[in-house]
């Protein structure tokens, strides 16, 4: 078994209040859910209107595959027009 933790740091500039934030954020943590069937969560900076760091997990029998989907995860945000994906981390368990 293998385990892809990926912790994924977001500016989000348009964001006036928590409540966007919360929109916006919602909105890319139920896509990613969707397409990439991975565990994905707001982790911190709950309270800043600006600022959000997600983290994404997901497992697998190899970690070729983990790391595939924890980068298309990321490659998704990147994308993403409504926020700036400032830096990521990802850290692999066996």
């Amino acid at each position: 078994m293998h385990i892809g933790v990926c912790k994924i740091k977001l500016y989000l500039p348009e964001s006036q209040s928590l409540k966007e934030k919360r929109r916006v954020i919602k909105s890319i943590i139920a896509r990613l859910k969707n397409r990439f069937n991975v565990a994905i969560a707001e982790i911190e900076a709950q309270d800043v209107h600006q600022s959000a760091v997600l983290g994404a997990v997901t497992v697998a029998n190899e970690v070729k595959f983990v790391d595939k989907i924890l980068a298309q995860c990321v490659k998704f945000i990147e994308e993403n027009s409504s926020v700036v994906l400032i830096d990521y981390e990802t850290e692999f368990f066996f």
